[in-house]
């Protein structure tokens, strides 16, 4: 049997994606993401240069999977919303992901970040339909509170515990936050 590279990078994506959601970057272990991909550590290294550019590939197919799952549309930020709510919900180590590398990388650039600051501008053209007239810095602010909504409530299973309860309603929460985002104001900049 021939040597499949384009199956092995997958296999090591998948691996790696599950490797970094456990464990962040520092606690990830490249024999384990190998062992796990059924190939060898050269072919990561090969591939994708280092354990650093192994985690901005896992970022970048995250990106893409995401942006293909739950397109901006032409729908209300509100459903936009829900429709995110429910891909984190069903994908919960996207948020993790995204989590690590807030933690590693701090405020600093991240890798991709030219790419993923288009994507985010694609989600922008509904909000600022919506917000018609409006400056463009209000789309952008109502466009931030959205995500952070829906990532709060799902990355922080804790805290939505001690403060829900711990019976709280995924489904009815998933509504509550497309009720909030639908009612958040428009930021006054005067």
């Amino acid at each position: 049997m021939a040597y499949d590279s384009t199956a092995t990078k997958e296999r090591i994506l998948t691996a790696a994606a599950a490797e970094f959601a456990a464990h962040g970057v520092a606690g990830a272990r490249v024999d384990r993401i190998a062992a796990s991909a059924r190939a060898n550590k050269r072919a990561i290294y090969d591939y994708f240069g280092d354990k650093d550019g192994l985690f901005a590939a896992v970022l970048e197919r995250l990106m893409a999977d995401l942006a293909e799952a739950v397109p901006p549309g032409d729908d209300d930020l509100a459903s936009y919303a829900g429709r995110l709510f429910d891909h984190h919900r069903a994908h919960p180590e996207a948020l993790r992901l995204l989590l690590w590398e807030a933690l590693e990388m701090g405020d600093r650039p991240v890798p991709g970040e030219d790419a993923r600051r288009r994507h985010y501008e694609d989600k922008l053209q509904a909000v600022r339909a919506a917000d018609a007239g409006k400056d463009d810095s209000d789309a952008r602010t109502r466009l931030f509170l959205a995500l952070g909504l829906v990532a709060w409530s799902l990355a922080m299973p804790q805290v939505r515990r001690m403060i829900l309860g711990p019976e709280e309603d995924l489904d009815r929460l998933r509504s509550d936050i497309s009720r909030a985002v639908r009612a958040l104001p428009l930021p006054d900049h005067t």
